[in-house]
Protein backbone atom coordinates (compact mmCIF):
# COMPACT_ATOMS: atom_id res chain seq x y z
CA UNK A 1 0.00 0.00 0.00
CA UNK A 2 0.95 3.33 -0.41
CA UNK A 3 -0.29 5.17 3.07
CA UNK A 4 -1.88 2.66 5.54
CA UNK A 5 -4.20 5.07 8.20
CA UNK A 6 -4.16 2.76 11.44
CA UNK A 7 -7.00 2.67 14.05
CA UNK A 8 -8.82 5.46 12.79
CA UNK A 9 -12.66 5.48 14.11
CA UNK A 10 -14.04 5.41 10.50
CA UNK A 11 -17.29 7.44 9.74
CA UNK A 12 -17.93 6.49 6.35
CA UNK A 13 -20.53 8.63 5.10
CA UNK A 14 -23.62 6.15 5.07
CA UNK A 15 -24.86 7.53 8.36
CA UNK A 16 -24.62 4.64 10.36
CA UNK A 17 -22.53 3.84 13.28
CA UNK A 18 -19.11 4.27 13.01
CA UNK A 19 -16.36 1.85 13.77
CA UNK A 20 -12.26 0.97 14.53
CA UNK A 21 -10.28 0.14 11.57
CA UNK A 22 -7.08 0.62 9.09
CA UNK A 23 -7.66 2.29 6.02
CA UNK A 24 -4.90 1.52 3.28
CA UNK A 25 -4.85 3.47 0.19
CA UNK A 26 -3.25 2.43 -3.39
CA UNK A 27 -2.93 4.44 -6.25
CA UNK A 28 -5.12 7.31 -5.19
CA UNK A 29 -8.17 4.72 -4.20
CA UNK A 30 -9.02 3.42 -0.99
CA UNK A 31 -7.35 -0.43 -1.49
CA UNK A 32 -8.37 -2.24 1.84
CA UNK A 33 -10.65 -1.48 5.35
CA UNK A 34 -9.25 -3.53 7.48
CA UNK A 35 -11.04 -3.73 10.85
CA UNK A 36 -9.38 -5.42 14.32
CA UNK A 37 -9.45 -9.04 14.06
CA UNK A 38 -10.75 -9.91 10.63
CA UNK A 39 -6.99 -10.32 9.60
CA UNK A 40 -3.37 -9.04 8.73
CA UNK A 41 -3.08 -5.52 9.21
CA UNK A 42 -2.28 -3.98 5.78
CA UNK A 43 1.27 -2.35 5.58
CA UNK A 44 2.51 0.28 3.44
CA UNK A 45 5.18 2.42 2.50
CA UNK A 46 3.40 4.97 4.74
CA UNK A 47 2.35 4.52 7.89
CA UNK A 48 -0.66 7.28 9.78
CA UNK A 49 -1.38 6.70 12.92
CA UNK A 50 -5.22 7.47 13.30
CA UNK A 51 -6.09 6.47 16.72
CA UNK A 52 -8.04 9.70 18.45
CA UNK A 53 -9.06 11.20 14.66
CA UNK A 54 -11.91 10.07 12.64
CA UNK A 55 -11.75 9.36 8.79
CA UNK A 56 -14.03 10.79 6.52
CA UNK A 57 -14.86 11.20 3.25
CA UNK A 58 -14.14 14.55 1.79
CA UNK A 59 -16.80 16.76 2.34
CA UNK A 60 -18.16 17.94 -1.09
CA UNK A 61 -19.54 22.20 -0.84
CA UNK A 62 -22.58 22.05 -2.86
CA UNK A 63 -22.90 25.61 -3.28
CA UNK A 64 -19.21 27.68 -3.62
CA UNK A 65 -18.16 30.77 -5.17
CA UNK A 66 -14.45 29.95 -6.19
CA UNK A 67 -14.69 30.15 -9.66
CA UNK A 68 -12.02 32.28 -9.79
CA UNK A 69 -10.14 31.91 -6.55
CA UNK A 70 -9.20 28.41 -7.98
CA UNK A 71 -7.52 29.88 -10.46
CA UNK A 72 -5.91 32.46 -8.70
CA UNK A 73 -4.85 31.08 -5.35
CA UNK A 74 -3.32 28.07 -5.60
CA UNK A 75 -3.29 27.64 -1.64
CA UNK A 76 -6.78 28.12 -1.25
CA UNK A 77 -6.67 27.02 2.26
CA UNK A 78 -10.29 28.59 2.57
CA UNK A 79 -11.58 25.46 1.75
CA UNK A 80 -8.92 22.31 1.94
CA UNK A 81 -8.27 23.26 5.56
CA UNK A 82 -12.36 22.63 5.76
CA UNK A 83 -11.74 19.02 4.78
CA UNK A 84 -13.46 20.33 1.60
CA UNK A 85 -12.12 17.91 -1.31
CA UNK A 86 -14.51 19.11 -4.04
CA UNK A 87 -16.84 21.81 -4.52
CA UNK A 88 -19.63 23.22 -7.35
CA UNK A 89 -19.27 26.08 -9.20
CA UNK A 90 -21.54 27.72 -11.60
CA UNK A 91 -24.04 28.99 -9.04
CA UNK A 92 -26.75 31.16 -8.83
CA UNK A 93 -26.88 31.94 -12.40
CA UNK A 94 -24.22 33.62 -13.09
CA UNK A 95 -20.37 32.61 -13.89
CA UNK A 96 -17.63 32.60 -16.84
CA UNK A 97 -18.97 29.97 -19.36
CA UNK A 98 -20.19 29.77 -21.96
CA UNK A 99 -19.51 33.38 -22.93
CA UNK A 100 -18.66 35.01 -25.90
CA UNK A 101 -16.11 38.33 -25.46
CA UNK A 102 -19.04 40.87 -24.26
CA UNK A 103 -20.82 38.52 -21.99
CA UNK A 104 -17.50 37.66 -20.42
CA UNK A 105 -16.95 41.46 -20.20
CA UNK A 106 -20.45 42.21 -18.76
CA UNK A 107 -20.38 39.04 -16.45
CA UNK A 108 -16.49 40.09 -14.98
CA UNK A 109 -18.48 43.37 -13.72
CA UNK A 110 -21.62 41.66 -12.99
CA UNK A 111 -20.11 39.81 -10.28
CA UNK A 112 -17.00 41.26 -9.40
CA UNK A 113 -18.04 41.15 -5.86
CA UNK A 114 -18.44 37.66 -5.49
CA UNK A 115 -15.11 36.78 -7.22
CA UNK A 116 -13.01 39.36 -8.12
CA UNK A 117 -11.85 39.55 -11.90
CA UNK A 118 -13.30 43.25 -12.92
CA UNK A 119 -12.12 43.96 -16.17
CA UNK A 120 -8.61 45.18 -15.95
CA UNK A 121 -7.84 42.90 -13.50
CA UNK A 122 -5.01 40.75 -14.58
CA UNK A 123 -4.76 38.21 -11.69
CA UNK A 124 -6.62 35.57 -13.93
CA UNK A 125 -5.90 34.19 -17.30
CA UNK A 126 -9.27 34.24 -18.94
CA UNK A 127 -8.26 31.95 -21.89
CA UNK A 128 -11.30 29.98 -21.94
CA UNK A 129 -15.09 30.49 -24.03
CA UNK A 130 -17.31 27.27 -23.43
CA UNK A 131 -17.42 25.21 -20.35
CA UNK A 132 -15.30 22.76 -21.63
CA UNK A 133 -12.83 25.02 -21.89
CA UNK A 134 -12.93 26.18 -18.28
CA UNK A 135 -13.05 22.45 -17.19
CA UNK A 136 -9.92 22.17 -19.13
CA UNK A 137 -8.16 25.28 -17.78
CA UNK A 138 -9.28 23.28 -13.83
CA UNK A 139 -7.52 20.24 -15.04
CA UNK A 140 -4.20 22.06 -15.44
CA UNK A 141 -4.31 21.50 -11.77
CA UNK A 142 -6.40 23.08 -8.60
CA UNK A 143 -6.32 22.96 -5.05
CA UNK A 144 -9.39 20.67 -4.56
CA UNK A 145 -11.35 18.83 -7.00
CA UNK A 146 -14.85 21.51 -8.86
CA UNK A 147 -18.25 20.40 -10.54
CA UNK A 148 -19.68 22.88 -12.37
CA UNK A 149 -23.13 23.97 -13.16
CA UNK A 150 -24.22 25.82 -16.42
CA UNK A 151 -25.45 29.72 -14.89
CA UNK A 152 -28.63 30.28 -17.02
CA UNK A 153 -28.55 33.98 -16.33
CA UNK A 154 -24.91 33.84 -18.01
CA UNK A 155 -26.46 31.75 -20.99
CA UNK A 156 -29.39 34.40 -21.34
CA UNK A 157 -26.75 37.25 -21.33
CA UNK A 158 -25.34 35.52 -24.29
CA UNK A 159 -28.47 34.80 -26.09
CA UNK A 160 -30.74 37.77 -25.42
CA UNK A 161 -28.90 40.52 -23.27
CA UNK A 162 -30.20 42.54 -20.84
CA UNK A 163 -33.66 43.04 -21.88
CA UNK A 164 -36.78 42.25 -19.47
CA UNK A 165 -38.60 40.76 -22.26
CA UNK A 166 -39.44 37.01 -23.26
CA UNK A 167 -37.11 35.86 -25.09
CA UNK A 168 -37.86 34.83 -29.14
CA UNK A 169 -37.84 31.49 -30.87
CA UNK A 170 -34.39 31.80 -32.15
CA UNK A 171 -32.90 33.00 -28.88
CA UNK A 172 -34.76 30.17 -27.01
CA UNK A 173 -33.19 27.30 -29.31
CA UNK A 174 -30.05 29.28 -29.30
CA UNK A 175 -30.12 29.02 -25.41
CA UNK A 176 -30.82 25.59 -25.50
CA UNK A 177 -27.87 24.90 -27.75
CA UNK A 178 -25.88 26.37 -25.38
CA UNK A 179 -26.72 24.56 -22.05
CA UNK A 180 -26.96 21.14 -24.23
CA UNK A 181 -23.54 22.15 -25.23
CA UNK A 182 -22.60 22.71 -21.62
CA UNK A 183 -24.00 19.09 -20.60
CA UNK A 184 -22.35 17.60 -23.35
CA UNK A 185 -18.68 18.90 -22.16
CA UNK A 186 -19.23 17.82 -18.64
CA UNK A 187 -21.62 20.09 -16.38
CA UNK A 188 -23.56 18.60 -13.83
CA UNK A 189 -26.39 20.72 -14.24
CA UNK A 190 -27.98 24.47 -14.23
CA UNK A 191 -28.32 27.06 -11.98
CA UNK A 192 -30.24 30.00 -11.22
CA UNK A 193 -30.25 33.55 -10.03
CA UNK A 194 -33.87 34.81 -9.91
CA UNK A 195 -33.55 37.32 -7.89
CA UNK A 196 -30.56 38.75 -10.00
CA UNK A 197 -30.40 40.08 -13.67
CA UNK A 198 -30.58 39.04 -16.48
CA UNK A 199 -31.08 35.83 -15.06
CA UNK A 200 -34.43 36.79 -13.40
CA UNK A 201 -36.00 38.25 -16.91
CA UNK A 202 -37.10 34.48 -17.73
CA UNK A 203 -40.66 33.43 -17.33
CA UNK A 204 -41.19 30.10 -16.03
CA UNK A 205 -41.75 28.56 -19.74
CA UNK A 206 -38.20 29.55 -20.32
CA UNK A 207 -37.07 28.22 -17.22
CA UNK A 208 -39.27 24.69 -17.81
CA UNK A 209 -37.90 24.43 -21.55
CA UNK A 210 -33.99 24.60 -20.60
CA UNK A 211 -34.87 21.87 -17.87
CA UNK A 212 -35.81 19.70 -20.14
CA UNK A 213 -32.41 20.05 -21.84
CA UNK A 214 -31.00 19.59 -18.51
CA UNK A 215 -32.88 16.21 -17.58
CA UNK A 216 -32.38 14.59 -21.24
CA UNK A 217 -28.46 14.84 -19.76
CA UNK A 218 -29.75 13.79 -16.24
CA UNK A 219 -28.24 16.36 -14.98
CA UNK A 220 -30.24 18.89 -12.17
CA UNK A 221 -31.57 22.30 -11.68
CA UNK A 222 -30.17 24.25 -9.00
CA UNK A 223 -32.14 27.53 -8.57
CA UNK A 224 -31.74 30.37 -6.19
CA UNK A 225 -35.40 31.46 -6.78
CA UNK A 226 -37.21 34.31 -6.87
CA UNK A 227 -37.52 35.35 -3.15
CA UNK A 228 -36.45 34.08 0.29
CA UNK A 229 -38.50 36.70 2.61
CA UNK A 230 -42.08 37.82 1.47
CA UNK A 231 -43.41 35.29 -0.97
CA UNK A 232 -40.69 32.68 -0.19
CA UNK A 233 -43.42 29.29 0.29
CA UNK A 234 -44.71 30.06 -3.29
CA UNK A 235 -41.28 30.58 -5.03
CA UNK A 236 -40.05 27.57 -3.78
CA UNK A 237 -43.13 25.74 -4.92
CA UNK A 238 -42.89 27.20 -7.84
CA UNK A 239 -39.40 25.60 -8.33
CA UNK A 240 -40.88 22.35 -7.49
CA UNK A 241 -44.05 22.26 -9.85
CA UNK A 242 -41.78 23.80 -12.81
CA UNK A 243 -38.96 21.12 -12.57
CA UNK A 244 -42.12 18.04 -12.31
CA UNK A 245 -43.14 19.38 -15.07
CA UNK A 246 -39.84 19.61 -17.05
CA UNK A 247 -39.10 15.72 -15.63
CA UNK A 248 -35.78 17.36 -14.04
CA UNK A 249 -34.32 16.98 -10.19
CA UNK A 250 -33.88 19.70 -8.63
CA UNK A 251 -31.49 20.81 -5.90
CA UNK A 252 -32.94 23.95 -3.90
CA UNK A 253 -29.39 26.28 -3.23
CA UNK A 254 -29.26 27.58 0.31
CA UNK A 255 -32.53 26.72 1.29
CA UNK A 256 -33.05 29.19 3.78
CA UNK A 257 -36.11 30.77 5.46
CA UNK A 258 -34.99 34.36 6.19
CA UNK A 259 -36.92 37.74 7.10
CA UNK A 260 -39.35 38.60 10.17
CA UNK A 261 -41.86 37.26 7.74
CA UNK A 262 -40.64 33.17 7.73
CA UNK A 263 -39.55 33.19 11.18
CA UNK A 264 -40.12 29.53 12.50
CA UNK A 265 -41.38 28.53 9.27
CA UNK A 266 -38.56 25.90 8.35
CA UNK A 267 -41.12 23.37 8.98
CA UNK A 268 -43.35 24.83 6.29
CA UNK A 269 -40.81 24.90 3.48
CA UNK A 270 -39.79 20.71 4.70
CA UNK A 271 -43.40 19.83 4.55
CA UNK A 272 -43.90 21.34 0.57
CA UNK A 273 -40.13 19.19 0.10
CA UNK A 274 -42.30 15.84 2.04
CA UNK A 275 -45.65 16.31 -0.24
CA UNK A 276 -43.58 16.22 -3.41
CA UNK A 277 -40.85 13.95 -3.06
CA UNK A 278 -43.79 11.58 -1.93
CA UNK A 279 -45.59 12.53 -4.74
CA UNK A 280 -42.29 11.29 -7.07
CA UNK A 281 -40.01 14.29 -7.56
CA UNK A 282 -36.29 13.95 -7.20
CA UNK A 283 -35.50 17.21 -4.91
CA UNK A 284 -32.33 18.16 -2.34
CA UNK A 285 -31.03 20.96 -0.74
CA UNK A 286 -28.22 22.81 0.40
CA UNK A 287 -27.92 24.78 3.51
CA UNK A 288 -24.97 26.98 5.64
CA UNK A 289 -24.98 26.75 9.14
CA UNK A 290 -25.35 30.32 10.16
CA UNK A 291 -27.57 33.09 10.14
CA UNK A 292 -26.61 36.32 8.35
CA UNK A 293 -26.76 35.43 4.10
CA UNK A 294 -24.24 37.14 2.03
CA UNK A 295 -24.60 38.49 -1.66
CA UNK A 296 -23.82 42.36 -2.98
CA UNK A 297 -25.36 45.81 -2.41
CA UNK A 298 -26.65 46.21 -6.14
CA UNK A 299 -28.86 42.71 -5.59
CA UNK A 300 -30.81 44.93 -2.99
CA UNK A 301 -32.15 47.04 -5.91
CA UNK A 302 -35.31 46.04 -7.94
CA UNK A 303 -35.06 44.58 -11.30
CA UNK A 304 -35.81 47.14 -13.75
CA UNK A 305 -33.02 49.36 -12.34
CA UNK A 306 -31.01 46.61 -13.37
CA UNK A 307 -32.27 46.20 -16.78
CA UNK A 308 -29.61 46.62 -19.59
CA UNK A 309 -26.42 46.20 -17.01
CA UNK A 310 -24.08 47.97 -14.91
CA UNK A 311 -23.46 50.58 -17.00
CA UNK A 312 -27.31 51.46 -17.07
CA UNK A 313 -27.84 51.38 -13.27
CA UNK A 314 -25.09 53.21 -13.03
CA UNK A 315 -26.52 55.93 -14.80
CA UNK A 316 -30.11 55.70 -13.28
CA UNK A 317 -28.06 55.89 -9.48
CA UNK A 318 -26.86 59.43 -10.77
CA UNK A 319 -30.42 60.55 -12.11
CA UNK A 320 -32.10 62.13 -8.78
CA UNK A 321 -35.30 61.65 -10.43
CA UNK A 322 -35.30 57.52 -10.91
CA UNK A 323 -32.62 57.35 -7.90
CA UNK A 324 -35.59 58.53 -5.71
CA UNK A 325 -37.79 55.93 -7.35
CA UNK A 326 -35.23 53.16 -6.80
CA UNK A 327 -35.28 54.40 -2.78
CA UNK A 328 -39.02 53.91 -2.72
CA UNK A 329 -39.21 50.58 -4.26
CA UNK A 330 -35.90 49.73 -1.62
CA UNK A 331 -37.39 51.42 1.36
CA UNK A 332 -41.48 51.65 1.27
CA UNK A 333 -42.25 48.76 -1.02
CA UNK A 334 -39.97 46.33 -0.91
CA UNK A 335 -37.77 45.36 -4.06
CA UNK A 336 -37.58 42.41 -5.52
CA UNK A 337 -34.12 42.16 -5.28
CA UNK A 338 -34.48 42.30 -1.71
CA UNK A 339 -37.24 39.54 -1.90
CA UNK A 340 -40.13 41.80 -1.97
CA UNK A 341 -39.51 42.76 2.31
CA UNK A 342 -39.06 46.56 2.84
CA UNK A 343 -35.07 47.52 3.11
CA UNK A 344 -33.98 47.63 7.14
CA UNK A 345 -30.69 48.92 6.82
CA UNK A 346 -29.53 48.23 9.90
CA UNK A 347 -29.43 44.21 8.86
CA UNK A 348 -27.03 45.38 5.74
CA UNK A 349 -23.55 44.97 6.72
CA UNK A 350 -20.67 46.29 4.39
CA UNK A 351 -18.32 43.40 3.62
CA UNK A 352 -15.94 44.39 1.19
CA UNK A 353 -15.41 46.49 -1.37
CA UNK A 354 -13.61 46.76 -4.67
CA UNK A 355 -12.38 50.52 -4.21
CA UNK A 356 -9.70 50.20 -1.17
CA UNK A 357 -10.73 54.14 -0.72
CA UNK A 358 -13.96 52.97 0.72
CA UNK A 359 -12.44 51.09 3.08
CA UNK A 360 -13.87 52.61 6.08
CA UNK A 361 -16.74 51.67 5.14
CA UNK A 362 -16.08 47.72 5.66
CA UNK A 363 -17.76 46.20 9.23
CA UNK A 364 -20.55 49.12 9.10
CA UNK A 365 -24.29 48.59 8.50
CA UNK A 366 -25.21 51.03 6.27
CA UNK A 367 -27.31 52.58 8.98
CA UNK A 368 -24.78 52.64 10.81
CA UNK A 369 -22.13 54.33 8.65
CA UNK A 370 -25.37 57.41 7.77
CA UNK A 371 -25.76 57.71 11.24
CA UNK A 372 -21.73 58.76 11.78
CA UNK A 373 -22.32 60.74 8.35
CA UNK A 374 -25.92 62.53 9.61
CA UNK A 375 -26.92 61.46 6.53
CA UNK A 376 -30.35 59.61 5.52
CA UNK A 377 -29.42 55.53 4.98
CA UNK A 378 -30.39 55.50 1.43
CA UNK A 379 -27.59 58.78 0.74
CA UNK A 380 -25.26 56.84 1.98
CA UNK A 381 -26.11 53.54 0.18
CA UNK A 382 -26.04 54.91 -3.23
CA UNK A 383 -23.23 56.91 -2.43
CA UNK A 384 -21.38 53.64 -2.36
CA UNK A 385 -23.15 52.13 -4.77
CA UNK A 386 -21.29 54.62 -7.35
CA UNK A 387 -18.31 55.25 -5.83
CA UNK A 388 -17.42 51.74 -5.80
CA UNK A 389 -19.25 50.99 -9.12
CA UNK A 390 -21.42 48.26 -7.84
CA UNK A 391 -18.72 45.98 -6.35
CA UNK A 392 -19.87 46.11 -2.79
CA UNK A 393 -20.39 43.13 -0.87
CA UNK A 394 -23.35 42.78 2.01
CA UNK A 395 -23.70 40.67 5.10
CA UNK A 396 -27.61 40.33 5.20
CA UNK A 397 -28.53 39.77 8.90
CA UNK A 398 -32.04 38.72 8.49
CA UNK A 399 -31.76 34.88 9.64
CA UNK A 400 -33.03 32.55 12.13
CA UNK A 401 -31.56 29.86 14.17
CA UNK A 402 -34.59 27.61 14.71
CA UNK A 403 -34.91 27.82 10.69
CA UNK A 404 -31.10 26.46 10.45
CA UNK A 405 -31.43 23.64 12.81
CA UNK A 406 -34.80 22.75 11.56
CA UNK A 407 -33.73 22.08 7.78
CA UNK A 408 -30.24 20.95 8.35
CA UNK A 409 -32.13 17.66 9.96
CA UNK A 410 -33.94 17.21 6.70
CA UNK A 411 -33.12 13.83 5.08
CA UNK A 412 -32.11 15.41 1.75
CA UNK A 413 -30.21 18.19 2.95
CA UNK A 414 -26.88 18.40 2.56
CA UNK A 415 -24.10 21.22 3.25
CA UNK A 416 -22.96 24.41 0.79
CA UNK A 417 -21.18 27.48 2.15
CA UNK A 418 -22.36 30.05 -0.44
CA UNK A 419 -18.71 31.33 0.64
CA UNK A 420 -18.00 34.60 -1.01
CA UNK A 421 -14.13 34.81 -0.52
CA UNK A 422 -13.83 38.23 -1.55
CA UNK A 423 -13.56 41.27 0.43
CA UNK A 424 -12.22 42.73 3.49
CA UNK A 425 -14.59 40.95 5.87
CA UNK A 426 -16.18 37.73 4.14
CA UNK A 427 -18.82 36.27 5.68
CA UNK A 428 -17.32 33.40 8.16
CA UNK A 429 -18.87 30.67 5.90
CA UNK A 430 -16.11 30.99 3.18
CA UNK A 431 -13.24 29.24 5.80
CA UNK A 432 -15.90 27.61 8.77
CA UNK A 433 -18.60 26.09 7.19
CA UNK A 434 -17.66 22.32 7.40
CA UNK A 435 -16.05 21.95 11.21
CA UNK A 436 -19.11 24.28 12.10
CA UNK A 437 -21.00 21.50 10.78
CA UNK A 438 -19.16 19.05 12.88
CA UNK A 439 -18.22 20.70 16.00
CA UNK A 440 -21.04 23.12 16.70
CA UNK A 441 -24.21 21.31 15.64
CA UNK A 442 -23.30 17.82 16.05
CA UNK A 443 -20.76 17.34 18.93
CA UNK A 444 -21.93 20.91 20.85
CA UNK A 445 -25.38 20.92 20.15
CA UNK A 446 -25.92 17.49 19.15
CA UNK A 447 -28.60 18.61 16.53
CA UNK A 448 -27.75 15.36 14.24
CA UNK A 449 -25.28 13.04 15.49
CA UNK A 450 -21.50 13.04 14.11
CA UNK A 451 -22.47 10.22 11.60
CA UNK A 452 -25.61 11.82 10.36
CA UNK A 453 -23.65 14.93 10.28
CA UNK A 454 -21.09 13.43 7.67
CA UNK A 455 -23.54 11.72 5.66
CA UNK A 456 -25.07 14.98 4.57
CA UNK A 457 -21.92 16.57 3.79
CA UNK A 458 -20.58 13.94 1.81
CA UNK A 459 -22.91 10.87 0.34
CA UNK A 460 -25.90 12.41 -0.26
CA UNK A 461 -24.24 15.25 -2.39
CA UNK A 462 -21.84 12.67 -4.21
CA UNK A 463 -25.36 10.57 -4.69
CA UNK A 464 -27.14 13.89 -6.35
CA UNK A 465 -24.01 14.79 -8.71
CA UNK A 466 -24.13 11.17 -9.96
CA UNK A 467 -20.79 10.00 -8.55
CA UNK A 468 -20.27 6.32 -8.09
CA UNK A 469 -17.21 6.34 -6.59
CA UNK A 470 -16.90 8.97 -3.76
CA UNK A 471 -18.95 10.29 -0.73
CA UNK A 472 -18.58 6.89 1.30
CA UNK A 473 -15.22 5.18 2.84
CA UNK A 474 -15.40 1.96 0.60
CA UNK A 475 -12.84 -0.11 -1.04
CA UNK A 476 -12.52 1.33 -4.20
CA UNK A 477 -13.71 4.09 -4.26
CA UNK A 478 -11.82 7.52 -4.26
CA UNK A 479 -9.00 8.48 -1.39
CA UNK A 480 -10.43 11.59 -0.82
CA UNK A 481 -10.35 11.74 2.79
CA UNK A 482 -10.33 14.14 5.70
CA UNK A 483 -9.09 13.33 9.03
CA UNK A 484 -10.15 15.43 12.24
CA UNK A 485 -10.15 15.22 15.92
CA UNK A 486 -14.03 14.95 16.86
CA UNK A 487 -13.56 16.24 20.72
CA UNK A 488 -11.78 19.47 19.53
CA UNK A 489 -13.38 20.24 15.41
CA UNK A 490 -14.35 23.71 15.06
CA UNK A 491 -14.27 26.72 12.83
CA UNK A 492 -12.01 29.05 13.48
CA UNK A 493 -13.74 31.84 11.42
CA UNK A 494 -15.94 34.50 13.14
CA UNK A 495 -17.93 37.68 11.79
CA UNK A 496 -14.83 39.45 13.63
CA UNK A 497 -11.60 37.57 12.22
CA UNK A 498 -13.65 35.85 8.98
CA UNK A 499 -10.58 34.57 7.67
CA UNK A 500 -8.90 32.46 10.51
CA UNK A 501 -8.46 28.42 9.40
CA UNK A 502 -10.19 25.41 11.37
CA UNK A 503 -9.11 23.62 14.12
CA UNK A 504 -8.87 20.07 14.14
CA UNK A 505 -8.41 18.88 10.82
CA UNK A 506 -4.97 17.85 10.46
CA UNK A 507 -5.01 15.83 7.70
CA UNK A 508 -6.95 16.43 3.98
CA UNK A 509 -6.06 13.85 1.00
CA UNK A 510 -7.32 14.16 -2.42
CA UNK A 511 -6.93 10.73 -4.69
CA UNK A 512 -4.78 9.33 -2.12
CA UNK A 513 -2.33 12.97 -1.84
CA UNK A 514 -2.15 14.86 1.04
CA UNK A 515 -3.46 18.67 0.57
CA UNK A 516 -3.54 19.29 3.89
CA UNK A 517 -0.62 17.84 6.15
CA UNK A 518 0.01 17.96 9.93
CA UNK A 519 -2.34 21.79 9.45
CA UNK A 520 -0.30 22.92 7.57
CA UNK A 521 -1.11 23.07 3.66
CA UNK A 522 0.97 21.56 1.04
CA UNK A 523 2.04 22.37 -2.55
CA UNK A 524 0.42 19.65 -3.79
CA UNK A 525 -2.40 20.51 -6.36
CA UNK A 526 -4.10 17.22 -6.57
CA UNK A 527 -7.76 18.96 -7.74
CA UNK A 528 -9.30 18.41 -11.26
CA UNK A 529 -12.55 19.15 -12.85
CA UNK A 530 -14.96 16.01 -11.75
CA UNK A 531 -17.21 16.04 -15.01
CA UNK A 532 -20.91 14.40 -15.35
CA UNK A 533 -20.79 10.83 -16.63
CA UNK A 534 -22.71 9.68 -19.89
Amino acid sequence: MDLVIKDARVIDGTGGASYRADVAVREGRIAEIRRPGEGPRPTGARTLDGSGLAVAPGFIDMHAHSDLALLRDPDHSAKAAQGVTLEVLGQDGLSYAPVDDRTLAEVRRTITGWNGGAPGDTSVDFDWRTVGEYLDRLDRGVAVNAAYLIPQGTVRMYAVGWDDRDATDAELDHMRRLVAEGMEQGAVGMSSGLTYTPGMYAKDAELTELCRVVAAYDGYYCPHHRSYGAGALDAYREMVDLTRTAGCSLHLAHATMNFGVNKGKGADLLALIDEAIAGGADISLDTYPYTPGATTLVAMLPSWANEGGPDATLARLRDEETAERVRHHVEEIGSDGCHGVPMEWDTIEISGVSDPALAAYVGRTVAGAAAERGEAPWVTARRLLLDDKLGSTILQHVGHEENVRTIMRHPVHTGGSDGILQGAKPHPRAYGTFPHYLGHYARDLGVMSLEETVAHLTSRPAARLRLPDRGLIREGHRADLVLFDPETVAAGSTFEAPRTLPVGIPHVLIDGRFVIEDGRRTDVLAGKSVRRTA
